[in-house]
């Protein structure tokens, strides 16, 4: 077993994400469980609530000692697994997540296929120098891609707040590669 630190996704049983996190703060595990901050109006008042950005998920940066700790801990389902074992999420997602939420409020997420774009670098702004790929833009908002969870944020990013990095051929270039062999 190694001791190396890595970020992964639990499951949790439904709205569980908050207790989880405390209960694992509790036993010296590190967790994030994003709070995504939003204006709720009711009939005579406004109030401002914290809900689990991702519902049914809390990340834990754990090594493999600590593996069954975690599954031990009331509320947590099992490790999400990608080709049978724990999915590794990389530590610029979490912290691109961690941006997004210090510097924007109600934050939408949109499941999302995995697909080839554009490549880009934010440079300026909440997500500076994260790179990612490009997966729909409408008019000041982009939509930045997030492999290892297959989800995607939306933000208002200026365009001249990106750098292209690489660009795909056109489909018409794939398409006459792909005729000519």
């Amino acid at each position: 077993m190694t001791t190396d630190k890595q970020w992964y996704a639990v499951y949790t049983r439904s709205r569980w994400e908050k207790k989880v996190s405390t209960a694992l703060t509790r036993k010296k595990i590190e967790n994030f469980c994003p709070l995504n901050r939003s204006v709720r109006q009711w009939a005579d008042r406004k109030k401002i609530v914290y809900e689990p950005l991702f519902s049914c998920y809390v990340f834990v940066r754990a090594s493999e000692n600590e593996h069954l700790a975690i599954r031990q801990t009331e509320g947590i389902v099992n490790f999400v697994h990608w080709l049978g074992k724990p999915a590794l999420i990389r530590n610029e997602e979490i912290d691109a997540v961690k941006r997004f939420l210090n510097e924007h409020d109600n934050i939408m997420l949109e499941k999302i296929d995995v697909s080839i774009d554009d490549r880009i670098r934010i440079t300026s702004g909440p997500l500076m120098e994260c790179e990612g790929s490009v997966v729909q833009v409408k008019n000041s908002s982009i939509k930045v891609h997030l492999p290892s969870l297959g989800y995607a944020m939306v933000a208002e990013v200026k365009m001249t707040e990106v750098e292209i990095i690489h660009k795909p051929y056109s489909n018409y270039t794939k398409t006459f590669q792909h005729a000519a062999y």
